[in-house]
């Protein structure tokens, strides 16, 4: 599916956009999933891009043919964030011809290519942002602020322990915040506050979602909140998948009306 329509993405003004991450979706409905998510009112899909070798993960999730699935079941933009060590140009050829729109890059294992990579992605007409865990320094992002058109931060996630049903395994620090209100700071000094999109990415839900959005948040990526609930993964045709996403985006929306301005954040 393809329809030309305005990017959402590095665009911030007054809404707080939701990217649908497909983390928890289950993938023998996943065409059906993403389309609930799009009629519902996500902004884009968020997919995790994994080569086997990243961190703990044992084994590669959200290869080329997931890209393919949900590019042919949703007109919304699609985004890879890779995690994946020192990923190569043909790798992200190979994402871009799988229909992509935005290549998110790890700010850890792309080491000195990453400007590089940048550049690539955008001279394909694609939207690039830079990603890091927490725990990152935050001068890591400063750099590279100019040259994209979001960043995202993640907070850290406890691999060893056993998912809960009907919750994020991530943890939201009480420092958490302090550093997400850096890189706005950051944004604003480079004066993009308009152009550059910042994501908060893991544990941010219908509940906290007002106290990340007057630090500046402009993007929350949720997949728990959208697609897990306390039975499990939410079935496509019961009504629960649009509901979650309802949910969602009333507070969303209401965080926006109360601290942002189609300039930016309120001060």
């Amino acid at each position: 599916m393809s329809v030309e329509r305005e990017s959402k993405i590095g665009n911030p003004r007054a809404r707080v956009k939701l990217a649908a991450g497909l983390f928890w979706a289950d993938y023998a409905v996943l065409g059906a999933q993403i389309q609930e998510l799009e009629q519902a009112g996500a902004d884009w899909i968020h997919i995790e891009v994994r080569d086997g070798d990243y961190m703990q993960f044992g084994m590669p999730r959200g290869g080329i043919d997931i890209l393919e699935a949900a590019r042919s079941s949703t007109n919304l933009e699609i985004e890879a964030q890779l995690q994946m060590v020192r990923p190569t140009q043909d790798q992200l050829k190979q994402m871009m011809d799988a229909g992509v729109n935005l290549i998110s890059l790890p700010i850890e294992t792309c080491g000195e290519t990453i400007v590089e990579h940048i550049f690539f992605i955008k001279e394909h007409g694609l939207k690039v942002g830079v990603w890091g865990w927490e725990g990152i320094p935050m001068g890591n992002f400063e750099q590279l602020i100019p040259f994209v058109d979001i960043v995202e931060y993640e907070t850290w996630y406890p691999f060893w322990k056993p998912p809960q049903a009907g919750r994020s395994p991530h943890i939201v620090n009480p420092t958490f915040g302090k550093q997400l209100k850096q890189l706005h700071d950051m944004i604003v000094a480079a004066g993009l506050e308009t152009q550059v999109d910042l994501m908060m990415d893991g544990g941010v839900n219908a509940d906290n979602c007002a106290e990340f959005v007057q630090l500046g948040m402009t993007v929350a990526e949720m997949s728990s909140p959208l697609l897990k609930g306390p039975k499990g993964k939410l079935v496509p045709g019961s009504g629960d998948i649009p509901n979650a996403v309802a949910r969602v985006r009333a507070a969303l929306d209401a965080a926006g009306e109360t601290n942002r301005t189609p300039r930016g954040l309120m001060v």
